[in-house]
């Protein structure tokens, strides 16, 4: 069975629990109820929080549910990945464990888009049925990573990087606090992308949606339409204002909205938002966030 990359030790890690991965599952939570999933996976650094609220905004058909990757939250006495293989192999199992590759799509913005794909492959390898949608935010295609060495940037250089790139929010006191007890895990996650090496395989069979912003010096415009090659249906590509995170600044609402539509022709939905639904979502200021 596929393991956790560990530092040598006395013995092998055993596999990851699959409960763990999604912590905001009840345990008797499996396929069929509710009709259509959205698995979100987390950018660099980042945990389930930054997608408090979706549920309330892409309506009573969608449950939202965010996977929190080992080094932080639940997990941090966990050691976190540093190889996207053994990640998309070991998510793919506790994807297929809890059940939920019934009737699902996926969402990740920046590494979290790379992982999504990997794993809706891994899925697709094992004979499984594809996600009806795939959602990628704030990343570039797959086959141009690995022309980053943002890993090897001392402590210093690296928080004025994330703080360029707009993950600090408004308080950049707060954030850079915040930063500091996750630089480990950050440069556990970057190793992860900025190693990664993409495969040739076929495209993928079902539509893809494509997020980028205007200001974002990571994922272009032009490397967030090179999606298009990776699946034989239909991409839309959408360009919002803001930085490398939109998805928590003033475009978050545009983000949400671009989604429940695309989610609407598959659950029969309303594709507009409901005007008296609270805006949950969190801040910047509240969720600092940070890169890849």
């Amino acid at each position: 069975m596929p393991i956790t990359e560990r530092p040598p030790g006395p013995g092998p890690a055993p596999r990851p629990p699959a409960a763990g991965w999604f912590p905001g599952l009840t345990p008797g939570s499996g396929a069929g109820t509710p009709p259509l999933r959205l698995i979100c996976f987390p950018y660099a650094g980042g945990t389930p929080s930054v997608y408090r609220g979706w549920d309330d905004r892409l309506g009573s058909g969608v449950a939202v549910v965010p996977v929190l990757l080992p080094g932080r939250g639940l997990r941090l006495r966990e050691h976190p990945y540093t190889a996207m293989r053994p990640l998309a192999r070991d998510l793919a199992d506790a994807l297929l464990e809890r059940e939920l590759v019934g009737d699902y799509a996926l969402f990740g913005h920046s590494m979290g888009a790379l992982l999504a794909y990997e794993v809706a492959c891994e899925l697709r390898r094992r004979g499984h049925r594809e996600p009806r949608h795939l959602f990628v935010s704030g990343s570039r295609a797959p086959h141009l990573y690995g022309d980053r060495e943002d890993r090897t940037l001392s402590d210093a250089d690296l928080r004025r990087l994330v703080g360029a790139l707009g993950g600090l929010g408004e308080d950049r006191a707060i954030g850079s606090s915040y930063l500091e007890r996750r630089l480990p895990v950050l440069r556990a996650d970057l190793t992860v992308c900025e190693e990664y090496r993409w495969r040739p395989r076929p495209p993928l069979g079902c539509p893809m949606t494509a997020f980028s912003a205007t200001r974002d010096p990571i994922a272009p415009r032009p490397a967030v339409e090179a999606w298009r090659t990776y699946t034989r249906g239909s991409l839309l590509h959408h360009h919002l204002e803001g930085d490398h995170f939109f998805l928590n600044g003033p475009s978050r609402l545009s983000l949400l909205r671009g989604i429940r539509s695309e989610l609407a022709r598959l659950t029969d939905e309303p594709a507009a938002p409901a005007p008296d639904a609270p805006d949950r979502l969190p801040t910047a200021k509240r969720e600092p966030s940070w890169i890849c």
